[in-house]
C-alpha cells in the first residue's frame, strides 16, 4: 500500500493491478481481462496524486465528469470503471482496498 508521503509511479501501480485485479469484486467473474480496467486504475492513480488533499466523497462527482475527457479511457464508461478508479484512489491514499461495493 502507498504511504501518503511515498507517492508511487504509474509503472509500479500498473504492475500491481495487473497481478491483483482478478481479486477485486468487480473483476472476479473473469469475464474481462486487465486491459478493460487499466484506464480506471490509471485515472484513480492520477487523480489521487493530483487531489491528495480531498476525500473521495468530495471529489467523486468531479472525477465522474472528467472521465469523458480522460485520454486513456478508450470506449469505457464511468459506470464500468468507477470501482476500479476508487480502488486505485484508495490504494494511493493509503486506505484498505474495498471488499464490496
Amino acid at each position: 500500500m502507498a504511504d501518503a508521503n511515498d507517492k508511487l509511479n504509474w509503472t509500479d501501480e500498473d504492475t500491481y493491478w495487473q497481478s491483483n485485479f482478478r481479486n477485486r469484486p468487480y473483476a472476479s467473474s473473469g469475464s474481462y481481462d486487465y486491459q478493460l480496467y487499466r484506464p480506471g486504475y490509471r485515472y484513480g492513480f492520477e487523480a489521487a496524486n493530483r487531489h491528495d488533499e480531498h476525500k473521495w466523497s468530495d471529489i467523486e462527482s468531479t472525477l465522474r465528469k472528467g472521465w469523458d475527457t480522460f485520454e486513456h479511457r478508450g470506449a469505457s464508461t464511468w459506470e464500468q470503471m468507477k470501482d476500479a478508479v476508487r480502488d486505485a484512489w484508495d490504494r494511493v491514499m493509503g486506505h484498505r482496498p474495498m471488499t464490496t461495493r
